[in-house]
């Protein structure tokens, strides 16, 4: 689980690539037993029709990886339960800590990358032994 939104030009647009990548390598697994999902931290602006857009451009496989929205309360609610910070900055956009989670079956949080420099290998290897696990 990621919090990404479509207009940032920091974070997002090197972190969704590389999740791609990652998609892109797990195979058969992705969509039936690992999926994705990317929650947006600017619902103002990202209605599912903008998402769908952004997923596209990036190439995620939308069988196995789900792009959210929702009332900015929910969204709010979201990003405190995970140690999410984001905020409305003055230029319009939005500041927010990138936090990549993996999340079990059963609801557990199990690993966070912080921010970009998490290796999509390690995170793929995680994701596989996570399967491999259960």
């Amino acid at each position: 689980m990621t919090f990404i939104f479509t207009l940032c030009a920091d974070t997002c647009p090197v972190l969704t690539p590389m999740m791609s990548f990652v998609q892109d390598q797990l195979g058969n697994d992705f969509g039936e037993k690992i999926r994705f999902v990317s929650i947006t931290i600017d619902p103002e602006r990202d209605t599912p029709e903008v998402l769908k857009e952004y997923a596209h451009a990036f190439g995620a496989n939308l069988s196995g990886w789900s792009f959210l929205t929702g009332p900015p309360e929910a969204i709010r609610d979201v990003t405190r339960r995970y140690g999410v910070f984001a905020a409305k900055n003055a230029n319009g956009g939005v500041d927010h800590t990138f936090l990549t989670s993996i999340i079990d079956r059963r609801g557990i949080l199990r690993v966070q990358y912080l921010g970009v420099r998490f290796d999509p290998e390690e995170f793929r290897r995680d994701l596989v032994s996570l399967v491999k696990e259960q």
